[in-house]
C-alpha cells in the first residue's frame, strides 16, 4: 500500500461537491457529496485540504470515453508527442490523425478537452486560494504554495500549447465572466507562472511525490526560465538546488517507469488500478488490448534515433506489435505487461491501468542543467554541464567520456531519454529548432506542416460561447 505522503487517492467532485474522509492512516478516501457549493463548504482545513486533493483529481482525468467528460493528462499525447517528430496514429483516421498530419481543426475535440479541462484545474487551485483563512497559522503558506505550484503547472502547459490565452486569477463571479473570453499576451501568463513558482518554492517542502515539493517547484521553474530564454544563471541555481536534494538516477531505466515513486521521480500524477483512479490512455497507446487502430505509435524517425544513441534505453522505449509487425508501439507505461521485458502488468484490465505518469524526473534536470549552463548558446565544454550530461548517458551503457555538448547533442540526448514523454514538441519550440526539423519531417511524411501549427486552435466553442470575443490563432 502507497504511503500517504507519496501517493494520494485522488477525490472526485460532482458539481462543486467535495469531501474526504480519512480511510486507516495511509489514504484519503473519496466520500461523493452533491451540490455543494464550495463558497460554504470549506469551513475548517481539513475541506481545504481535501480542495488541494481535489486540483490533482483534476489533473488526473477522468477515465471514460463521454465526450463531455473532463480528460485532462490522459489526452496530452495528442497535442504534444503526436505534434511532433515522435509518434502518429495506426490508421491515421479520426481527429487523432488531425495531430500526426499537422491538420487540427478548431472543432477537434480533443483540443477542447484539454483546454478546458485545464482551465477547471485552474479553477479549483482558485477555490483554494480564495479560502485560505480557514487555515491554520501554521499551514496556510503551506496551502497557498501548493495551489500556486498547481495553478502555474496548468498555465505553462496551456500557453506553450494555445499561445496568449485568458488569464483567470480568482473565482469569477457573474460580474467578471468576461475574464474568461479575454485574451492576455503570453508574456503576462507567463508573469503570473512566475510569481505562483516563487511563492511555493518558498512554501513547500520535499514530503511528496505525487503533490508538489519544492523541487518540484523549483525544477518546473527552472523550464520556465529556460522556455523564455532569459534568467539562465537562476535556472542553474534551482537546478543544481534540485540536484543537493537526494533525488538520483535509477540504476535500471525500465525502473524508472515500473517502480513507481522511486527516486528520480520528482512530480507524477498518480493513477491506482481497477477502477476510478485508473487510467486508459496507455491502452489507447496499443493494438494488443482490443483497440482496433492504436494511436501515440513510433515513427520511424524517433526509432531511428533510438537505435543510434538510446543505448539501453532503446528496449525500453520501444518494441514491435506482434500483431502487426511492421508497426511499433511505446514501450514505456505499457499497461498489460510484456514477459519478455520483465514487466508486470499494472491492471487486471488494461484500459484501468494504474501506471503513475511522471511529470518531472531526476534525468529531465540533469539535462536542463546542461541547457542553463549552456544558456543559449551553441556548445560548452564547463566541467559540470558533463558531470550532468555524463550521468545520463552512463546509465544508458553509453560511457565513453565527453569532452564537449554542442546544443543539437543536448537536443539529441533529450529525444532519446525522455521519448514519449511529451518533452518533444516543447523542448525543439525551446531550442529554436521546430521550423527546421517539423519541416522536414512533414515534407518527408507528406504532411502540411508550417510555423502556424506550433500553436493549437482556440477551441471553437469557447469561441462560441464567448460570441466572438475570444480570438482566434493565426493560420485557423
Amino acid at each position: 500500500m502507497k504511503n500517504i505522503r507519496t501517493y494520494i487517492k485522488f477525490i472526485f467532485v460532482f458539481a462543486l461537491g467535495i469531501s474526504a474522509t480519512s480511510c486507516g492512516d495511509d489514504y484519503l478516501s473519496p466520500q461523493l457529496e452533491s451540490l455543494v457549493n464550495a463558497e460554504i463548504y470549506y469551513s475548517n482545513e481539513s475541506e481545504l485540504e481535501a480542495g488541494l486533493i481535489n486540483m490533482y483529481d483534476g489533473i488526473q482525468g477522468v477515465n471514460d470515453t463521454n465526450s463531455n467528460s473532463y480528460h485532462a493528462l490522459q489526452v496530452e499525447f495528442y497535442l504534444t508527442e503526436m505534434r511532433s517528430d515522435n509518434t502518429r496514429t495506426k490508421s491515421s483516421e479520426g481527429e487523432a490523425a488531425q495531430f500526426e498530419s499537422y491538420d487540427i481543426e478548431p472543432t477537434n475535440g480533443i483540443v477542447a478537452d484539454y483546454y478546458r479541462s485545464f482551465y477547471n484545474v485552474i479553477f479549483r487551485a482558485n477555490i483554494v486560494l480564495q479560502n485560505l483563512d480557514v487555515a491554520s497559522e501554521a499551514n496556510r503558506a503551506k496551502f497557498e504554495a501548493e495551489a500556486k505550484f498547481v495553478r502555474a503547472y496548468a498555465y505553462f502547459n496551456l500557453v506553450r500549447l494555445y499561445g496568449d490565452i485568458p488569464l483567470v486569477d480568482r473565482v469569477i463571479t457573474n460580474e467578471d465572466t468576461d475574464v474568461s473570453f479575454t485574451r492576455v499576451p503570453a508574456a503576462t501568463i507567463y508573469e503570473l507562472i512566475v510569481s505562483d513558482l516563487t511563492t511555493a518554492v518558498a512554501g513547500l517542502d520535499n514530503t511528496y511525490i505525487t503533490r508538489a515539493s519544492k523541487a518540484a517547484a523549483e525544477a518546473l521553474l527552472a523550464k520556465v526560465y529556460l522556455t523564455q530564454g532569459t534568467n539562465y544563471t537562476q535556472a542553474q541555481i534551482l537546478l543544481e538546488s534540485v540536484m543537493g536534494s537526494g533525488f538520483g538516477l535509477e540504476p535500471n531505466f525500465k525502473d524508472v517507469f515500473f517502480n513507481e515513486l522511486n527516486d528520480e521521480i520528482i512530480f507524477a500524477i498518480g493513477y491506482a488500478p481497477d477502477g476510478v483512479d485508473s487510467q486508459n490512455f496507455s491502452a489507447e497507446w496499443l493494438n494488443a488490448v482490443g483497440r482496433t487502430s492504436g494511436v501515440n505509435y513510433t515513427t520511424q524517425d524517433v526509432r531511428d534515433a533510438l537505435d543510434a544513441l538510446g543505448g539501453n534505453r532503446t528496449l525500453y522505449s520501444y518494441r514491435v506489435d506482434t500483431d502487426q509487425p511492421t508497426q511499433f508501439q511505446v514501450v514505456k507505461y505499457i499497461p498489460d505487461g510484456d514477459a519478455a521485458l520483465g514487466i508486470d502488468p499494472t491492471s487486471s484490465d488494461p484500459t484501468q491501468a494504474g501506471n503513475d505518469w511522471i511529470v518531472l524526473r531526476y534525468s529531465d534536470v540533469l539535462l536542463m542543467h546542461v541547457e542553463a549552463i549552456m544558456a543559449g548558446g551553441n556548445s560548452t565544454n564547463a566541467t559540470a554541464a558533463l558531470n550532468s550530461f555524463q550521468l545520463v548517458r552512463n546509465r544508458a551503457g553509453l560511457t565513453d567520456p565527453v569532452t564537449n555538448i554542442t546544443k543539437q547533442e543536448l537536443l539529441d540526448e533529450r529525444r532519446v531519454e525522455l521519448a514519449f514523454e511529451n518533452h518533444r514538441l516543447f523542448d525543439l519550440i525551446r531550442f529554436n529548432e521546430a521550423q527546421n526539423v517539423l519541416s522536414a519531417f512533414s515534407a518527408a511524411n507528406g504532411y502540411s506542416y508550417n510555423a502556424s501549427d506550433l500553436l493549437l486552435p482556440i477551441p471553437q466553442r469557447e469561441i462560441n460561447l464567448s460570441n466572438g470575443a475570444l480570438s482566434q490563432n493565426p493560420g485557423y
